[in-house]
């Protein structure tokens, strides 16, 4: 019997792991729930993204910038919209190619992600 609990258990820690921080780039922005913004420079963003090309890798708990695009809108976990100008964006963000670097400059705009 404890057997079988500790395995249940451990099976749902596992998935809520295994889940995927996914992103849907939507065309309207009343339908996004994050508009962003892309800077030029790391020292300009909020948040440093890094790109997977597979789901499975981004830690949709650990909200640390490791971003999967998803081609359906019912895949996402957030739909963002990328805007024209810093003002208006809820967050910025900057894409680097080092997985390493990803991650928030400013905590205060984390809770924009979960």
């Amino acid at each position: 019997m404890r057997v079988s609990i500790i395995i249940a258990l451990l099976s749902i820690i596992y998935v809520q792991t295994a889940s995927a921080q996914k992103v849907y780039s939507t065309d309207r922005q009343y339908q996004a729930d994050v508009k962003v913004f892309v800077v030029d420079h790391e020292y300009q963003a909020d948040l440093i993204v890094y790109k997977i090309d597979k789901d499975y890798r981004a830690k949709k708990s650990e909200n640390k910038g490791i971003w999967f695009f998803t081609t359906k809108e019912y895949q996402a976990d957030k739909k963002v919209f990328f805007v024209d100008h810093e003002y208006q964006a809820d967050l910025n963000v900057y894409f680097t190619d080092k997985e390493y670097r990803a991650g928030w400059k400013k905590n205060d705009k984390k809770p924009l992600m979960y």
